[in-house]
Order: C-alpha cells, then sequence, then structure tokens
C-alpha cells in the first residue's frame, strides 16, 4: 500500500477535524483494477450531516462571512500551492481509487484543478454590483451577496476536477460548502479538505462527508439550512434533487447525462477526425458526460472511418493505471462492468456489429476493451441511452438534415462536435445543434472561462466562468432616499 495513512479508517472532515461517522458504520473502498479493499472510509448519514451543515452555517456567520474578499482569493492561492506542492500524490491517490491511468490525471485533472482554483481566486474580490440610477431622488444600486451554504454532489469520474469546480467558485463567492464525494472515490477529496485547512481555510469551510446517495446525499438535499445543491451525476439522481430541494426552494444546478454526437462530413480531415473520434469515447474508458458516444458518419466515407476508428482501439493500451504507458484503465465497479457488457449485448441482439473489443479483459479488474460496434439504427437502445464505457455506436447518415435529425435525437442535450472543411456548414451545424457546447474540428476540450452545462436530461443551469459567481450569489438591491 502506498499510503501509510490508508491502513486507518478515513473519518469524516466537519468543522475542521477527522472525526467517525456518528453511527460508527464505515465502508470499503476498492482498487478497479486489482479490486483490492485500499482502506475503509466512515459512512456518513443524516445525523453527520447535520453536524457538518451546522459547521458551514457557523464558518458562514462567522470568520469566513468577515474575511475580505481578497484574503478569500489569497487563501484559495495558497491551497493551490499545497495542491502543486502535494501533486504526486495527489495523482497517485486518484489512480488508487479511481482506476484513471496517472498520465491521463497528470495531464488533464490536475491542471485543471490548479486552473480552476487560481481563475476563481482572482475573482474573489472583483464580484461587484452596480448603481442603477432609477429616480433623482435616491441612490439605488445592487450587491451581490454569497447564497448561502451549499450542498455539493460529485460524481466518480473525475472527483478532483469536477469537485474543485464546484468548491472553488462557491469559496470565492463567499459560501461555505459541505462536499459529498461519490462513495466509489472518496479519497482525494478528504485529502483536499485537509489541504484546505492546512491553507488556512477556517475550520467548517469545507466539510467533506462521504457516504450513500440515500442516505448522506438526500440528507444534504433534504436539509433547511443548504441553500444550494450542485450536482453532477445522472438524470435519475438529478430528478429526486429537484424533488429533494422543493422542500425549502433551494436553488439547483444539475449537470447530468450526455449522448453526445461526433459529426464526420466526407471533407473533414480524416485523420484528425478518426484519432478525435477514439480519444472522445475511450479516454478515461468512456466514463465521461461528454464522450462521443455516437459518432454519426457520411455514408460515403462510412467504412474507411470504421476501419481507423477500430484500428485507434486496437492501439489504446489496457491496463495498470499506475504504469506511465497505459492510456486506459478499469472502469470504476463490477457493476459499472456488467452495465457496460450488457449495453454491448442488447446492441448486438438488436443487429449491430462488434468490429472489435466487447469483452472483459482478463479475470481480475474491472476492464473492458475498446468497443466499436456499426450498423447501428438511430432508435437503438445503445444510440439512445448513456452507457458510460469505451463503446463507440457508428450510425450512418445521407446528408445534413439527416446528421441535425440523428444528432439532436436523444433526450439528451449536452454537447456535440462537427467535422468539416466548410466554415459555413460548421456554423450552421453550431446554430442547429441543441447542445450546451459545439465543438468544430476538434471534440472534448474544456475550458474553466466557458460556460458547461446542458439542456433536456443533461440539466439545466451552467459551471464554470462568470455563469458560477451567478451559481453561488444571490443579487439584492438598495434603495437609500436621499431626499427631495
Amino acid at each position: 500500500m502506498p499510503f501509510d495513512f490508508l491502513q486507518h479508517t478515513q473519518y469524516l472532515l466537519i468543522g475542521g477535524k477527522r472525526v467517525p461517522a456518528a453511527s460508527g458504520r464505515s465502508f470499503e473502498t476498492l482498487d478497479p483494477a486489482t479490486e483490492q479493499v485500499i482502506t475503509r472510509v466512515a459512512q456518513a448519514d443524516a445525523a453527520d450531516v447535520d453536524a457538518a451543515v451546522r459547521s458551514a452555517r457557523a464558518a458562514l456567520d462567522g470568520p469566513w462571512g468577515r474575511m475580505r474578499a481578497a484574503d478569500r482569493g489569497q487563501a484559495l492561492l495558497r491551497w493551490a500551492e499545497l495542491i502543486r506542492r502535494d501533486a504526486d500524490a495527489l495523482v497517485e491517490l486518484e489512480s488508487l481509487d479511481s482506476g484513471k491511468p496517472v498520465s491521463a490525471i497528470r495531464r488533464q485533472d490536475l491542471p485543471a484543478v490548479l486552473d480552476t482554483l487560481a481563475y476563481y481566486a482572482g475573482w474573489a474580490d472583483k464580484i461587484n454590483g452596480q448603481v442603477v440610477p432609477a429616480r433623482p431622488d435616491a441612490l439605488t444600486y445592487t450587491v451581490r451577496e454569497p447564497v448561502g451554504v451549499v450542498g455539493a454532489i460529485v460524481p466518480w469520474n473525475f472527483p478532483l476536477m469536477i469537485g474543485m469546480w464546484k468548491i472553488a467558485p462557491a469559496l470565492a463567492c463567499g459560501c461555505t460548502v459541505v462536499l459529498k464525494p461519490a462513495e466509489l472515490t472518496p479519497l482525494t477529496a478528504l485529502r483536499l479538505g485537509e489541504l484546505a485547512l492546512e491553507a488556512g481555510l477556517p475550520p467548517g469551510v469545507l466539510n467533506v462527508v462521504p457516504g450513500f446517495g440515500k442516505t448522506a446525499g438526500a440528507a444534504l438535499v433534504d436539509h433547511p439550512e443548504v441553500d444550494k445543491v450542485t450536482f453532477t451525476g445522472s438524470p435519475g439522481v438529478g430528478r429526486q434533487i429537484l424533488q429533494g430541494a422543493a422542500g425549502n426552494l433551494k436553488r439547483v444546478t444539475l449537470e447530468l447525462g450526455g449522448k453526445s454526437a461526433n459529426i464526420i462530413f466526407p471533407d473533414a480531415d480524416l485523420d484528425a477526425a478518426t484519432r478525435a473520434a477514439a480519444s472522445a469515447i475511450f479516454f478515461n474508458a468512456g466514463q465521461v458526460c461528454s464522450a462521443g458516444s455516437r459518432i454519426l458518419v457520411h455514408e460515403s466515407i462510412y467504412d474507411r472511418v470504421v476501419e481507423r476508428v477500430a484500428a485507434r482501439a486496437a492501439l489504446v493500451r489496457l491496463g495498470d493505471p499506475r504504469d506511465v504507458a497505459t492510456s486506459m484503465g478499469p472502469v470504476i465497479s463490477a457493476g459499472q462492468m456488467k452495465r457496460v457488457l450488457d449495453y454491448i449485448e442488447i446492441g448486438r441482439q438488436e443487429g449491430a456489429q462488434i468490429v472489435t473489443g466487447g469483452v472483459r479483459r482478463g479475470r481480475t479488474g474491472f476492464f473492458v476493451e475498446p468497443t466499436v460496434l456499426t450498423d447501428v439504427d438511430h432508435a437503438m437502445r445503445i444510440s439512445q441511452e448513456e452507457i458510460f464505457g469505451p463503446v463507440a455506436a457508428v450510425i450512418r447518415f445521407k446528408d445534413e438534415e439527416e446528421a441535425i435529425r440523428l444528432a439532436n435525437g436523444t433526450r439528451y442535450g449536452l454537447a456535440a462536435g462537427v467535422w468539416t472543411a466548410d466554415i459555413t456548414r460548421g456554423h450552421r451545424f453550431v446554430r442547429r445543434l441543441k447542445v450546451g457546447t459545439v465543438w468544430v474540428n476538434t471534440f472534448g476540450p474544456t475550458d474553466i472561462r466557458l460556460p458547461w452545462g446542458g439542456a433536456r436530461d443533461s440539466g439545466f443551469g451552467r459551471e464554470h466562468g462568470e455563469s458560477a459567481i451567478e451559481n453561488f450569489t444571490e443579487p439584492k438591491a438598495v434603495w437609500i432616499n436621499t431626499g427631495p
């Protein structure tokens, strides 16, 4: 075991202290690559969530709420420096708990965490209101105030990165946070919380309560002292959160699933398009909400694209996530592996052809071979439902109108890509694709400065950029009578 502290139960972080769950219960977290137990983690339930929320409220009303905005920004920058100091350990811990290759975490996840903290640290003292000259006999203006205590519920596919996408803007705005990491990947969240304390964030500003959705998650959503819930996860859970948040009319931001179309026209650079198409579905074993899981290909180049994507699938180095040469690790759990393999079988029964992959690799670890399915009809379940695994469904189209119809023809609306040398066609697709992000002649990049979110079953609201500042603040109007 590479970390001595993992030999002991990982306690909750509430009010600046690591504490056991009130019930005394704990659960195991597994290494998806070996199926071995990493450690035990204290299991939060309603009592622990209540303690965390009360701690967050006390910090909001106390030292954090009284701190100068510029000092909040400096605290976030100190936190970033500590994360940079411990980068290697955090990368190893994230890989161990999630099965993500260390090379991918070093290349994407950790730099995104640092960029997010630096970006929102800069925002902390720039959250301005404005003077609105409503009447000559009054000074009228607005201020933006923290929304309050934030419940942040984070998925298991990008624990570090998505966790920081929620924490950093909330703290920059002056909110306090109760973070519930996914029960499958709780370890780096707890370590981030410890580093936040070391950076000088007052106790209670960031609380971490690992646990299960039906207990800890539900308690967080239902708690009357939580003012805002930000959630990334499945549409089914998103609907439950909306229902629970209605109890005290919490503000809610939901970033949910996707079934993103990656559209390739004959005039595209096929080398670039197929290289990106393979990366778009096999990166992180396809466990990406915006994964390019539907590859829509013009009928005139269909066979060539299939051949090239399948060839790239065969080049994917599937194996030990801690090996720097590995490009794809396991899926997160036995349950997720079964889900992915079941969908592949569903696709086969519906008439799709398996060109490559389609099976488990080895007997230990939750490894699924990169899979390419052809002869996929738009109505098939593998075309309509989110699989969340390394499974590409390749679909033919005849012309632009059919491509648009197919791309918009699911209940999701998170992202899409289009590959073409015709810039006017690219602009037409940007306008007509009903998604939150459109990539033209690329697929997958995100940046904390650009809004992120979707429509329909992909959720509502936007994270990142200035949109996140609006998520975590409330405008207040001020009216001062200046006389006749």
